[in-house]
């Protein structure tokens, strides 16, 4: 049998769903965050059969603390493919206090990285990126587009990728990279944008629309994420970037107006236009051809029926989610 896969970033909304797809495929999995499981109605590998979460193993432990331990329980797990989905990952908060980006998502991962080379024993090491490092771009972006980040947390993630090319080239450290457009589903953390604007419709509280959402986006459903990047974990090339995206690009404004009208709620009467955050990319659309081409990947949710699903989970969850904070809670 095949060692399981070990995910790094369990906790992560985008962590959690491939773990559910990876379940759901049959394989066993290792999952360590920093922190302890979220909330069940946060993690969609808890929604599955009692069978299939029973190939599920979770560790608490934090990657800017204990790279040893986290190398130890791979090691102790058979040493099989690692997909990282930890980050310090909000952009405006990273302009507040930059040094915790650049700890975790340069300092703590470039230790990792070192020590896991040092074991002579990893077989693939997918590494979640996001499109952030290109910052704005006209037309649609391919995986040789140059780096251009704008914001703290775009340059922390670049400057990561930019050494994990190093030790490809230098050690052959089997890397490949995913960046996905703007993922969403069910699950999602509750200040992200379609999840707050179903609450907000649930609760008469105000959206704010920074800019008045005229940044366009590709937003990708979870499941089709987590199906590319099985995909990639399996069969992608070491040193190859791959774009998860749809061909549909839509602004925020339209985003939240399909929402409301899911919701049978006028846009007017839930949305407050805000000024933009600093560093805002306009746009960033992705080239997905590669991944389709070479490992036969493709979306299949579409954008109303994916924005059906959150509404669907945020009304069966509503008296736990109403409850909880819906603001991004930063921890260092």
């Amino acid at each position: 049998m095949n060692a399981p896969l070990f995910v790094i970033g369990s906790n992560s909304i985008s962590g959690a769903s491939f773990i559910a797809g990876a379940l759901r495929a049959g394989r066993q999995v290792v999952g360590v965050s920093r922190s302890q499981e979220l909330h069940e109605c946060f993690l969609p590998y808890r929604w599955l059969t009692a069978p299939q979460q029973e190939n599920y193993r979770f560790q608490q432990c934090d990657l800017n603390h204990d790279t040893d331990g986290i190398v130890a329980l791979w090691q102790e797990n058979g040493a099989g493919t690692i997909v990282n989905f930890a980050a310090q990952s909000m952009v405006a908060e990273s302009w507040l206090y930059p040094e915790h980006w650049y700890q975790t998502n340069v300092v703590a991962n470039v230790r990792l990285h070192e020590a896991l080379r040092k074991t002579g024993k990893l077989q693939k090491y997918v590494h979640v990126s996001t499109p952030e490092v290109y910052g704005t771009c006209s037309g649609t972006v391919a995986e040789n587009e140059d780096y251009r980040p704008s914001t703290p947390y775009a340059a922390s993630r670049a400057a990561c990728d930019l050494h994990l090319m190093t030790f490809y080239k230098q050690y052959g450290f089997p890397v490949c990279f995913t960046r996905a457009a703007n993922v969403y589903g069910a699950g999602q953390q509750l200040y992200r944008i379609i999840p707050r604007t179903i609450l907000a419709v649930l609760t008469g509280e105000k959206l704010q629309l920074h800019g008045g959402g005229h940044s366009v986006r590709s937003f990708i459903h979870l499941d089709d994420v987590a199906d590319a990047t099985l995909r990639i974990a399996n069969e992608g090339k070491p040193g190859e970037i791959y774009h998860l995206s749809t061909d549909r690009f839509v602004s925020i404004r339209e985003l939240v107006e399909m929402v409301c009208k899911q919701m049978r709620t006028p846009f007017h009467s839930i949305v407050e236009v805000t000024e933009d955050r600093p560093g805002k990319d306009a746009a960033y659309l992705l080239d997905s051809a590669k991944c389709r081409k070479e490992l036969g990947w493709q979306d299949r949710v579409s954008l109303e029926k994916g924005i059906a699903s959150v509404i669907t989970w945020a009304e069966t969850w509503r008296d736990t989610l109403t409850e909880m904070p819906l603001a991004y809670q930063h921890k260092p």
